[in-house]
């Protein structure tokens, strides 16, 4: 069975969002990725290795790569919390890091929306700050949405959000 299966709600009882930055992780880099079409499937196999190919896309970038400092964490993670106050979303674990964001939220609603509202008002945040440009690209194009049915779900995606993402990272 599988874990949507052991519970009767219409939405999970939260969802586990992971986005990046723009440029930090590309398609045939040695970390492998997902392929956006057709093999996007949970447990799926990831793209190899490819140089080539890796190569191919930092060439096809048309903004630099965004890593995120202490300043621009912090604006990150008020605008999280700040979508999370005005969506009535619940907010039960937030991790910013230089290159990537992890939200465990509860919401009645599809986790891309969650997500996408997230993105966008966090990019305000950093332009409205100043720290990145108008033309500026500041995510990477889709993310992960996971669907967390059971509370031992819940529980493990807070434990890894916060504490299973490495060193406290230093101020800049």
């Amino acid at each position: 069975m599988t874990d949507h299966e052991w519970d009767e709600n219409i939405f999970p009882l939260a969802y586990f969002i992971t986005f990046r930055t723009h440029g930090t992780w590309l398609h045939g880099d040695q970390r492998k990725s997902v392929e956006r079409h057709g093999r996007n499937l949970y447990n799926s196999p990831r793209i190899p290795p490819d140089p080539m190919f890796s190569e191919l896309m930092n060439r096809n970038m048309t903004t630099e790569p965004v890593v995120l400092d202490s300043k621009m964490r912090g604006i990150v993670d008020l605008a999280i919390r700040n979508v999370c106050d005005h969506r009535n979303y619940l907010l039960s674990a937030l991790h910013v890091r230089t290159n990537h964001a992890h939200v465990v939220s509860s919401a009645a609603c599809h986790p891309k929306t969650v997500m996408n509202a997230f993105k966008a008002n966090a990019t305000r945040e950093l332009r409205e700050a100043g720290l990145v440009g108008d033309g500026q690209k500041v995510w990477s194009r889709g993310g992960s949405t996971r669907y967390l049915w059971r509370q031992e779900s819940v529980d493990r995606a807070i434990h890894y959000t916060l504490y299973g993402q490495g060193d406290d990272l230093p101020d800049f």
